[in-house]
């Protein structure tokens, strides 16, 4: 079934649409009786497909995240057209990657996300909160995203790589460039996707990747000859270890994955308990009891990350619909977060929500999102150190809204405390 005219999923305009707009196109799509076939667009010196389907609901999401074996993640996940390779030596990380291989790098990277690393990295995270907020007070308000919600993200990915804070300013630019290469606040390009404007893109983003490859190359050239302690002495050192190019691509996705989800998670957060003051007092009034749901609660609604990729490996029946090897579906998790068969009122944002099985940390499956758990320790933090410390704090005015069909984002938002 080919989608309609007026939902273009693969045209950039239809991502600078007003949020409403968009859901409720997502809307029509998951009542279709099938999945929608979406035309890809051909992109300069990259190329393009014949297109890709676009999967809707919760059960299609859910079902071909558990199915790796079928729905692929290689050649990528992370791009709708097939990665070149001169892209693919920054960026083809691991969620690029199936079994074997992916649960190798896997199982080396999941060192950094145990229980008790993070349950050692609590004290820190609270330090660390509360020394952004003290900043941001003493400059008094002007954009919540550039001054509370994108710095926390940044600091603990830099200092769990033992990254200095000199660089960190620096880390987050590259970040914003490679999420937000459609958006010319980021590019300083028009989104026209002329061969010049997209060459001129592809050049940015080229360095942006590089930048952060050579940092993580440096530090683990550094680490293998004296280990510290720190992540990078883990990965890059021992029986199994990661070679270099597979550190600077593993920084990349977590610096990018990592800090990118929860500063729009925090965003997020600020603007909808703003909109929604009875849900504010609701979790204020047993912030202990209440936070862990309200943090899924956000990330559902606001669903950070918009999509992945995946690939049949052979002709396959799904709910109803036949694929054939070789075609390609876009996993639409804010879509799934909306749908009216598992959530109730699923436009409601409500905080005592339960069940709540949200996909926006990635369906079920062998690439559910590792940092999760640190995602929801960071925005537990920020809200207790934000509350506590500033109770008036609100949002002012609407989101600046990143020009993304990749990244659900703010890129400023005004506040008041």
């Amino acid at each position: 079934m080919t989608v309609s005219a007026d939902v273009d999923l693969s045209q950039i305009p239809f991502w600078g649409l007003p949020q409403a707009e968009r859901m409720d196109a997502f809307r029509r799509l998951r009542a279709l009786d099938r999945p929608a076939f979406v035309p890809e667009q051909y992109l300069p010196f990259i190329g393009g497909g014949p297109g890709y389907y676009a999967l809707v609901r919760h059960a299609d999401v859910t079902e071909a995240s558990r199915n790796a074996a079928v729905f692929s993640s290689e050649p990528c996940s992370n791009s709708i057209p097939d990665m070149p390779r001169w892209l693919a030596v920054y960026f083809g990380s691991m969620i690029n990657m199936d079994d074997p291989r992916h649960a190798r790098l896997r199982r080396i990277v999941s060192r950094a996300f145990t229980p008790k690393i993070l349950g050692k990295m609590e004290e820190d995270l609270a330090v660390a909160a509360a020394e952004i907020v003290d900043e941001a007070v003493k400059e008094g308000p002007k954009d919540f995203v550039a001054q509370i919600a994108a710095k926390l993200p940044v600091r603990v990915i830099c200092d769990m790589m033992g990254i200095p804070p000199k660089f960190h300013d620096m880390v987050l630019r590259r970040t914003n460039v490679i999420l937000g290469n459609a958006d010319a606040e980021y590019t300083g390009i028009d989104p026209e996707l002329s061969r010049l404007n997209v060459g001129k893109g592809l050049l940015r983003l080229l360095h942006a990747g590089y930048s952060l490859n050579r940092m993580a190359a440096r530090l683990g050239d550094q680490r293998r000859k004296h280990p510290t302690g720190d992540l990078v002495s883990l990965l890059v050192n021992g029986e199994e270890h990661l070679t270099p190019q597979e550190l600077g691509s593993f920084f990349i996705l977590l610096v990018v994955a990592g800090s990118e989800t929860t500063r729009n998670a925090i965003a997020y957060g600020l603007k909808l308990f703003t909109d929604h003051p009875e849900q504010r007092e609701l979790l204020l009034s047993d912030f202990d009891g209440r936070i862990v749901k309200a943090c899924d609660e956000i990330i559902r609604y606001a669903t950070p990350v918009i999509q992945f990729r995946r690939t049949l490996t052979q002709d396959f029946e799904m709910n109803g619909q036949q694929y054939k090897q070789g075609d390609k579906v876009l996993l639409f998790y804010n879509s799934a977060n909306r749908d009216e068969a598992v959530f109730t009122d699923p436009d409601a944002f409500d905080i005592t929500r339960d069940p709540n099985p949200h996909v926006g940390f990635g369906g079920p499956g062998p690439h559910y999102c590792l940092g999760a758990h640190l995602a929801r320790r960071e925005m537990t933090v920020m809200f207790r150190e934000l509350f506590t410390r500033l109770p008036d704090i609100r949002s002012v005015g609407e989101p600046d809204f990143l020009l993304s069909n990749f990244i659900n984002g703010i890129k400023h938002l005004g506040y008041t405390h």
